[in-house]
């Protein structure tokens, strides 16, 4: 059993992970900034737990953090505001993942997306800017640091149910459903060999745990 931080519990990637992981036998303390959304994440036998992540210091990451097992980053700030991108998918990110460092957690799983990049192309005219410079900079602190992570990186997300199957070894950006991100957040948590890893990934024909095995072979 492993207690698990999940950041942005109330997402929609994060409410269909943390009933994968408590069925599991893990324990998920779900992390919302609405206390009106307890009650949905309570549904999924994960613990809500209400903090402000865009708020939040880096003494109260590490009380947040501290005692558990692995960060899962599933938040975001949804677009809109280019400050508060700024503020919750890079700034609040990083800090996270120092204070996971400092609180002696040493496994942290990324969510980011396809076409993530520090030379990701999008125009700086463009609304995505603000998200593609985020991610790029979080990615990359994540990387640089000493955690044991894997960043997940899916193509399109849809709403379709899951598949259970994916495709790991494609260059070409396609879509896959938000329940098999799901998955594949849990099955990567569960592989060390994963850790030092990004992970590309659309919809496919491939076993999760079989493709991302072969994907950080």
């Amino acid at each position: 059993m492993a207690r698990i931080a999940l950041i942005g519990g109330h997402g929609k990637v994060a409410l269909l992970l943390a009933p994968l992981l408590v069925a599991r036998g893990d324990r998920v303390s779900a992390v919302i900034r609405n206390a009106a959304h307890a009650e949905d994440v309570a549904a999924t036998g994960a613990e809500p737990v209400v903090a402000d992540v865009e708020r939040l210091d880096r003494e109260e990451w590490i009380r947040l953090l501290a005692s558990h097992d692995a960060v899962v980053w599933a938040a975001g700030a949804g677009g809109g505001s280019p400050a508060r991108t700024y503020a919750v998918d890079r700034d609040a990110a990083i800090l996270s993942m120092d204070a996971a460092a400092e609180s002696g957690v040493r496994r942290y799983v990324m969510v980011s997306y396809f076409g993530a990049a520090i030379d990701h192309g999008v125009p700086a005219d463009n609304s995505f800017f603000a998200y593609a410079e985020s991610k790029a900079a979080a990615d990359a602190h994540l990387r640089a640091s000493e955690l044991d992570w894997t960043i997940l990186a899916p193509s399109a997300l849809t709403s379709d149910p899951p598949t259970g199957r994916i495709e790991a070894a494609s260059a070409v950006s396609g879509s896959v459903s938000r329940a098999d991100v799901a998955g594949v957040v849990a099955a990567a948590l569960a592989d060390p060999s994963t850790v030092g890893r990004t992970i590309r990934f659309n919809s496919g024909e491939v076993p999760i745990a079989e493709a991302i095995a072969a994907a950080s072979a």
